[in-house]
């Protein structure tokens, strides 16, 4: 297991520097001179221009300036943001509001994406599977943001039942809509993977045999079909946590949420090129943790992967 621990996490290290080097090429260089972009049509005298050139080493080579980055972000320093501020604390204020709506909306996928899977593949072929499939279908036709509007209007103005928009009051339940809107596509995909799991793993011959030797109906789905069936959900919900941490951008601007997506949304907008790679850096490192935890889970649910060469 050990072995397997240290070959998954060498696997990051050329992830996390090609992502890195590709994000810091597009966010300096991609929209032109990153210095001349935070400044618009205002005129910018030579000296500040070096020295703001000099301060964020844009006057060294393209190598240099990502691998002092690198180093930077390596040690936990992710510099100052073009309006002084440092970048951490604007991470730090925003991450725990956008981490906590990411949860919601995994727990909510998990639990009900499972849940109605199961049912669908136990139950394939009948009204309920047709149903389920429909409304999944219908779920991840509709764009995110459709919805968003949708169940904001609906609950928050029409009925009242939850506030239109969050604002800085991300408590746990202002956060459950947005966290349904935010997990209600992937409760599609889950529902899906896991019907089309379960339908696999139930005629397979190790279940009828022991459907054969009189287990029952019970005990055979929950430690036969059960199982087997969840490896591959278990890896697409893992992967999925960290695109839910990039995908929160459009449910925070609908539900005007101060997060992770609130922050590169507004950087964005003003060209603050520094707090563009250091937030989408943040992302790429947590996607890579999420996916670490996700093999070893991997392993544990099935042992020949970890003593697989």
């Amino acid at each position: 297991m050990i072995w397997y621990i240290g070959r998954r996490l060498l696997q990051m290290i050329p992830v996390f520097l090609g992502a890195t080097l590709l994000i810091y090429v597009m966010a300096f260089y991609a929209g032109g001179d990153p210095i001349q972009a935070i400044m618009g049509d205002k005129p910018l005298s030579p000296a500040v221009q070096d020295q703001l050139r000099s301060q964020y080493n844009l006057d060294k080579p393209l190598i240099v300036q990502w691998l002092i980055y690198v180093g930077k972000v390596v040690r936990g320093d992710f510099g100052v943001g073009f309006n002084g501020r440092p970048i951490f604390e604007q991470i730090r204020d925003a991450f725990p509001v956008t981490f906590r709506l990411a949860i919601i909306a995994v727990v909510f996928e998990t639990i009900l994406g499972i849940v109605a899977g199961v049912i669908s593949g136990l139950k394939k072929g009948t009204w309920i599977d047709t149903t389920l499939l429909m409304v999944s279908l219908l779920v991840i036709a509709v764009p995110t943001f459709v919805i968003g509007f949708v169940a904001q209007f609906t609950l928050g103005v029409k009925l009242g039942v939850v506030p239109v928009n969050v604002g800085r009051d991300a408590s746990l339940q202002n956060l459950l809509l947005p966290g349904f809107v935010l997990g209600v596509v992937s409760f599609a995909y889950v529902l899906r993977l896991t019907r089309t799991s379960i339908t696999e793993v139930a005629t397979a011959d190790h279940v009828r045999t022991a459907t054969a030797k009189g287990l029952s109906r019970t005990g055979v789905i929950s430690k036969h079909i059960m199982r087997n069936s969840l490896i591959p959900v278990v890896t697409f919900i893992g992967a999925d946590l960290g695109s839910l941490m990039g995908g929160a951008i459009v449910t925070e601007r609908i539900f005007n949420i101060h997060g992770i997506g609130s922050v590169l949304y507004q950087a964005i907008n003003k060209s603050e090129s520094p707090v563009i790679v250091s937030v989408v850096t943040i992302m790429v490192m947590i996607f890579l943790l999420t996916n670490l935890i996700v093999d070893l889970l991997y392993a544990v649910l099935d042992p020949r992967i970890r003593h697989a060469k």
